[in-house]
């Protein structure tokens, strides 16, 4: 009879390293970024020396906030602080009451609800 392994790794969130998911992507592309300025600068004829002490904090500072990020918000926090930002602070509603109850009761089925009762 046959064996087959199974992949334990299915439906897990991917990581390298502790850098979780979105954060791979933020820290491959901070590289990536650093790398080509390094490049762009030393193509622009600027020594190699400086290049090197130009970009080398710039990456090293990139790597350290990109750590940070992961340890202070997990997996999806950075997503929910960034969706936070679309959800409104609070509600404000103008129109008085009298008004939004004459316009429920013209709206609604309950036409004998809404009355005032007659007084005797």
């Amino acid at each position: 009879m046959a064996e087959y392994r199974i992949n334990k790794g299915v439906g897990r969130q991917v990581e390298f390293k502790g850098l979780r998911a979105q954060y791979l992507f933020i820290f491959a592309g901070g590289l990536l970024g650093v790398f080509i300025l390094f490049v762009a600068l030393y193509m622009a004829g600027v020594p190699a020396l400086a290049c090197t002490l130009i970009t080398l904090p710039l990456g090293t500072g990139m790597v350290w906030y990109t750590f940070r990020l992961n340890d202070r918000y997990g997996a999806h926090g950075l997503m929910k602080k960034a969706a936070a930002r679309y959800h409104p602070r609070r509600i404000i509603h103008r129109r008085s009451l009298r008004r939004l109850l004459r316009h429920h009761c013209q709206t609604s089925n309950l036409q004998h609800a809404c009355k005032a009762p007659s007084k005797p």
